[in-house]
């Protein structure tokens, strides 16, 4: 529930992931992310730099991880560094460090300020010839975007240089509607990742539900899909997490201009039980402490600020103060 935060983007700048390397990995059954999962295992003992694309809440972040775990680096860290949140100068001070040993994921590559990218260049680990063939020094690179990189390049807002030195091996993910065979799994996975977290038994989805969540067309992929199931185990009451995204794709003879609405206003709804379901978690634990609000923060594994600024949110700005 961490990532709705607002000091979230600076933990996320650039320092060591705090999450388990393999939480988010879940193993395929379609046909096109076994084909990803095949690639993977092939390349992650490579040294060589690693761009991957697709839509937002595809999974890249995830796949960097798992990169990492199946590579020669699985004891290092792994750091993450979102590039809209990076200055020249922030960039300058980590850089030195940054790419001595581990792996890096950098996401969204082209939100990188001009300036950032002519450090990137000059911190980039160097290659060097170990009989007769290249190896490189220092981290592995790994990239993501969301975006078109070779139309970024033309309109100038990634450099040229960066891209192909980037783009060694290049994977792309499918959208989750692309791949329906992992929706189960992914379900079951989500359920139980936070009916552990929400200290909740594991919901058992009725057939209706189950069918929902195959014939969604889940524009936000699997982020949304996650928010969808926390929703469920947070509220206990699947028809009320659900009941948005039911009604409007039981409408779904209505024209096309409609759909894409109706799929935005669904998109909307599932969000908005997650931010509920968020509310009723923080309620829960300031009552088991009797609203001490610094053991509150410890339970819910998050920083004492961010906290403060969540009951801010929910209307109960006046228990912010210490």
């Amino acid at each position: 529930m961490g990532k709705d935060f607002p000091e979230r983007a600076n933990e996320k700048r650039i320092a060591p992931d705090s999450e388990p390397v393999i939480e988010m990995f879940v193993e395929a059954v379609s046909p096109c992310m076994r084909a990803v999962e095949a690639m993977i295992r092939e390349l992650a003992h490579s040294e060589l730099p690693v761009l991957l694309l697709g839509e937002p809440g595809s999974g890249k972040r995830s796949m960097a991880q798992r990169i990492h775990q199946m590579s020669r680096h699985e004891g290092e860290v792994f750091r993450t560094a979102h590039c809209a949140t990076l200055t020249a100068e922030l960039f300058q001070t980590a850089s030195d460090g940054l790419f001595n040993r581990g792996t890096v994921f950098l996401e969204e590559i082209s939100d990188l300020t001009p300036d950032c990218q002519t450090r990137l260049l000059e911190a980039l680990p160097k290659t060097t010839k170990e009989n007769g063939h290249k190896a490189t020094l220092g981290a592995r690179l790994i990239c993501g975007s969301s975006r078109d990189l070779e139309a970024e390049v033309k309109s100038g807002r990634l450099r040229e240089d960066i891209y192909y030195r980037i783009s060694g091996i290049c994977l792309r993910l499918p959208p989750l509607r692309q791949r329906r065979e992992d929706i189960p799994s992914l379900v079951s996975f989500f359920l139980s990742k936070y009916a552990h977290d929400f200290r909740r038994s594991v919901p058992v989805l009725s057939a209706q539900t189950q069918q929902l969540f195959q014939d969604y067309a889940w524009p936000g992929n699997i982020r949304e899909l996650e928010d969808a199931a926390k929703a469920i185990v947070a509220l206990g009451d699947e028809s009320v997490a659900m009941g948005g995204l039911r009604s409007l794709l039981m409408r779904s003879d209505r024209p096309n201009g409609d759909r894409i609405s109706l799929k935005q206003a669904a998109k909307q709804a599932a969000r908005a039980a997650s931010r509920e379901a968020e509310k009723e978690l923080i309620l829960k634990v300031l009552t088991r402490t009797r609203w001490n609000r610094r053991r509150a923060a410890q339970e819910l594994q998050i920083s004492y600020k961010a906290l403060l600024y969540k009951l801010k949110q929910i209307g109960y700005g006046e228990y912010g103060a210490s």
